[in-house]
């Protein structure tokens, strides 16, 4: 038994990089995995992994054997906290990500032909902020539509008399509305933790994780959020746990991801949140300062849509 709880907690020995469970995990999938046909392509798959990070000292989890694209990830996570599911406002920031998703052709395929290119649906930031909510369509003013989540979650992470709740749960994944959606939500359910009355932690289960790249982001994107309800709500970031079901890898990123495991992890970077606002919604791109993130050079792969 004793053994078996160091080997959990490795990740918290300060001579253990946290990276290594990501490059471990392609290497176990590439090893063990089954191939899978799928909507969008072959995979190479297993099903249930789980990774742990720690956050303490304003440590962030960017991945460093290749390079990241951090500020586009916050800029995506910041979109999603306003509740936003006009992708053309990312567009509007350089950011591309979802633009494949919101095409004319893919909304077809999905049957929203009276969907507007680029209006996304009730996606994970409509979710968050209005949970339920009839949807209209991107331009619609919702406030006080549907349950808001993340705002109550806020609220009971801010009182040091119920901050401890074991229900600080926020779901992107409503069944309801599945198919007004561009895309079903992939990243489904997080769910926070306050211990010691100031140390936040947080857990995310994902359904399906594209190895390659979706899930460097995820991980980003989800540990940029903690430390962010961290600071908004006067605690400290602690740690990030990471849940995912049909893991798996694209059949042409497997030679790339061969290349990645090969490289040495550098020192996870430190994020500083420069600005306190007082509504969640106010944070900019400008209030987060990433320091000393170094990092090995890119590795291309094609995402699918």
């Amino acid at each position: 038994m004793l053994k078996s709880l160091c080997e959990k907690n490795k990740w918290r020995n300060n001579n253990y990089h946290a990276e290594n469970q990501y490059l471990n995990l392609i290497s176990d999938i590439i090893e063990h995995g089954s191939f899978e046909p799928g909507r969008n392509g072959t995979t190479k798959a297993i099903f249930g992994s789980a990774m742990h990070f720690s956050l303490e000292n304003g440590k962030i989890p960017i991945l460093t054997t290749k390079k990241v694209a951090h500020k586009t990830c916050l800029k995506e996570l910041l979109w999603f906290i306003k509740g936003d599911t006009n992708n053309q406002h990312l567009k509007d920031q350089n950011v591309h990500i979802w633009d494949a998703n919101g095409s004319r052709d893919f909304l077809d395929s999905r049957g929203l032909t009276s969907r507007r290119e680029d209006d996304m649906g009730p996606i994970y930031g409509f979710q968050w902020r209005h949970f339920n909510a009839p949807y209209i369509d991107c331009d619609t003013d919702y406030t006080n539509k549907g349950y808001d989540q993340l705002q109550n979650i806020i609220d009971i992470l801010k009182c040091p008399v119920v901050r401890h709740s074991r229900r600080l749960v926020m779901s992107s994944w409503n069944p309801l509305q599945l198919e007004e959606m561009a895309l079903p939500p992939c990243h489904v359910l997080a769910q926070f933790n306050v211990t010691d009355n100031n140390k936040l932690h947080c857990a995310l289960y994902q359904r399906s994780g594209d190895v390659g790249l979706g899930m460097p982001f995820n991980i980003a994107s989800y540990a940029f959020l903690t430390h962010l309800l961290a600071k908004h709500c006067g605690l400290e970031a602690t740690d990030f746990s990471y849940f995912v079901g049909n893991t798996h890898i694209y059949d042409d990123h497997i030679d790339i991801l061969k290349t990645q495991i090969t490289r040495v992890p550098k020192e996870f970077p430190s994020i500083e949140i420069t600005k306190l606002h007082t509504n969640i919604n106010d944070y900019k791109i400008e209030d987060f300062k990433i320091n000393n993130y170094l990092c090995h050079s890119k590795l291309s792969m094609i995402m699918r849509k």
